[in-house]
């Protein structure tokens, strides 16, 4: 185990690329540099709020003592450290946002394990040259949902950035919640991010942008070296974009598989790892509800709803493709390979379909069955999560309303109307004999659904609560989901398998957010 104090830490992107090293923390364009010198603002009074151990352990880092938590906070930087933000730039709702970079994130430097490089970033330690008007600031509240959200989703299964500390700073921050003119001060925090890489979609954009031809080919290039070495051959960058389409397909369909919805899926917000990343007005959903996005910001367009994410996936796809299409003759195979990502995406997704109704394999007839479901279930709006733990114990001899309600009743907001019960229960038949011709058992049917459905997942209103107990000095609920998100599948934690609350329904930052959230 070793300290963060006393590491010595990789700076190999700074050391490949050209960067801004002027340490100048104005506001301004970059042109020619991938990234700006930013040595961390102080804090009045940090304190550790939270340390992940299990990922602490898995880099062999140590727990942090007083000049660590300094580091944490942004107090401390060693001379082994070579803090920058990137600059990058991206499609936001739609529209070119030209230069963007991380107006609040800091990277410290390269933590090296078992030949891997991680990154570790600072999220709230104060301005860059990309803050614009900002403060890149923190306020406790979103802290607290990145940092357990994170975890969360990694104990999911969902690819994602990690978390490995909170930090509270005893400074108040001015934050508008909703832009509507409501400013309130707010506690600081600052979470300790930790990825591969945090290079998304952006970095390639702001390249290309700016005609830096020579610094994209290098960057892309460096990418696939890096953190695609099993990539071989003269001719890489298609298969390299290939797997990207890939890993993005991939990461879209673990997200509907328990439910999760990103809420701000600009390009700028999409990890060239096929991770999880930057997480803001993010939820999980309650009511099955295609149409739901938790982001204020994104209304009433509702862009980054949760049935969207697929198409804006492929749409993000195609923001990296023009990236990069300076670096080809024409857009032919950059275009044929986009052209892979319908067929990807459904193959996979149908197949974590199949699996969360516990079929041992898709048939043709079963996609039909796997759409009326859908289609029945974005009308009658139940639990999500509580209808398919339900689900794994639908009785066999389900033949009556009656007894759909018995069984069914607990996931449902509001009692479905009896005509889309008796079409309910009619798909439900429909499964049960389907289910029966599995070549698998049913101990094994029901282990299949119980490893893909969470029976816990991080509701927002839990997160509005936790984070409301913290601001009173109270941290219980805080360590109780804390606990609960290492282990999501299992039923230890049955307290949290509820619907939510009919007070959250419209209460802000339970049922909606901003992108400061």
């Amino acid at each position: 185990m070793q300290s963060l104090k006393d590491y010595h830490y990789k700076n190999e992107f700074t050391s490949a690329f050209p960067g801004d090293e002027s340490g100048d923390l104005s506001p301004r364009q970059t042109p020619g540099a991938l990234y700006s010198k930013a040595i961390p603002t102080p804090v009045s009074k940090p304190e550790l709020l939270a340390w992940t151990e299990t990922l602490a352990e898995e880099l062999e880092i140590s727990y942090p003592e007083d000049e660590d938590i300094k580091i944490l906070a942004g107090n401390k930087v060693t001379a082994r450290m070579h803090p920058y933000a990137a600059c990058y730039a991206g499609h936001q709702f739609g529209n070119w946002a030209g230069q963007l970079g991380d107006g609040r994130a800091i990277t410290l430097g390269e933590w090296e394990h078992n030949g891997k490089p991680y990154e570790l970033q600072l999220k709230g330690a104060g301005p860059t040259a990309y803050s614009r008007s900002a403060d890149g600031r923190a306020v406790l509240r979103s802290s607290v949902r990145e940092y357990l959200i994170s975890e969360a989703m990694h104990h999911l299964g969902v690819p994602t950035t990690r978390a490995l500390s909170l930090v509270t700073t005893g400074d108040k921050i001015l934050r508008d919640m909703f832009y509507d003119g409501n400013a309130a001060y707010e506690q600081g925090a600052v979470v300790m991010r930790v990825s591969e890489s945090f290079l998304r979609f952006g970095n390639f954009e702001i390249l290309a942008a700016r005609k830096e031809i020579e610094n994209l080919q290098k960057l892309v290039h460096w990418t696939i070296e890096r953190y695609y070495p099993h990539i071989t051959g003269t001719q890489k960058i298609i298969p390299w974009f290939k797997e990207v389409i890939e890993r993005t397909a991939q990461l879209i369909v673990e997200w509907h598989r328990v439910g999760f919805v990103h809420g701000v899926m600009n390009t700028d917000n999409m990890s060239i790892l096929g991770q999880t990343i930057d997480y803001g007005p993010f939820s999980f959903l309650d009511d099955y509800d295609p149409g739901f996005t938790p982001n204020t910001t994104d209304l009433p367009g509702r862009r980054y709803a949760f049935g969207n994410q697929p198409s804006v996936g492929l749409w993000n796809l195609r923001r990296l493709a023009t990236a990069l299409n300076p670096l080809f003759e024409d857009s032919a195979e950059l275009e044929e390979a986009l052209n892979t990502y319908e067929d990807i995406f459904w193959n996979k997704y149908y197949k974590m379909m199949g699996n969360k109704l516990g079929l041992d394999e898709v048939k043709k007839e079963d996609k039909m069955l796997i759409s009326d479901l859908e289609e029945i279930l974005a009308k009658i709006k139940p639990d999500m999560t509580i209808f398919y733990q339900l689900l794994m114990d639908t009785p066999e001899d389900l033949s009556e309303v009656e007894q759909l309600m018995q069984h069914f009743g607990e996931c449902f907001y509001t009692e479905p109307q009896a005509e889309m019960k008796t079409t309910l229960l009619a798909l439900l038949k429909t499964y049960s004999v389907r289910r029966k011709t599995n070549k698998i058992s049913v101990s094994e049917t029901k282990e299949l659904m119980r490893k893909t459905n969470p029976r816990f997942i991080l509701r927002n209103y839990l997160l509005h609560q936790a984070i409301e107990e913290l601001e009173q000095g109270k941290n219980e609920l805080f360590e109780k989901l804390r606990t609960a998100l290492k282990d999501p599948y299992s039923n230890k934690f049955d307290e949290f398998l509820k619907k939510r609350p009919d007070w959250a329904t419209k209460k802000a930052g339970c049922s909606m957010l901003s992108c400061s959230s």
